[in-house]
């Protein structure tokens, strides 16, 4: 299994904070080869439709010196974990967690927001700082 995100415990508190019941952490797919796994699944119980809501949540934390590089490595773990959730949690939402600076800055980019409508990512966008949720962008 990988090393957690600097922001992994941040971002759960941010979860339960609103409403989210920690299900997985970390959440597992199975691939063939291996396991592969999602940060955090999560469920909340919608009072009015009185049914589950269920997500994944994929943590990033965008600190490294290169931005571009760690969208390519974002991009491409959320498409490819969520290949494996349409067969293995097909109930589930998946989402990736940002920080509210990095999607105030660098997901605004027209490249970024190009990739964003293409490959309809989810996102969850966080400020570590006060573990909160900040704003759902289906």
């Amino acid at each position: 299994m990988s090393a957690r995100d600097i922001f992994h415990d941040a971002v759960k508190i941010a979860l339960q904070k609103d409403g989210w019941q920690i299900t997985h952490d970390p959440l597992s797919l199975e691939f063939g080869l291996g396991l592969l796994y999602v940060d955090l699944g999560a469920e909340r119980i919608i009072a009015a439709e009185r049914s589950n809501e269920k997500i994944a949540v994929e943590i990033k934390s965008f600190l490294s010196g290169s931005a571009v590089s760690e969208f390519h490595t974002a991009l491409g773990q959320y498409l490819n974990y969520r290949l494996l959730m349409q067969e293995q949690y097909p109930d589930y939402k998946l989402y990736l967690a940002i920080p509210s600076s990095t999607y105030d800055s660098f997901f605004q980019l027209p490249f970024v927001q190009a990739t964003i409508q293409q490959y309809q990512l989810k996102l969850a966008i966080y400020k570590p700082e006060k573990q909160e949720i900040v704003k759902w962008q289906d």
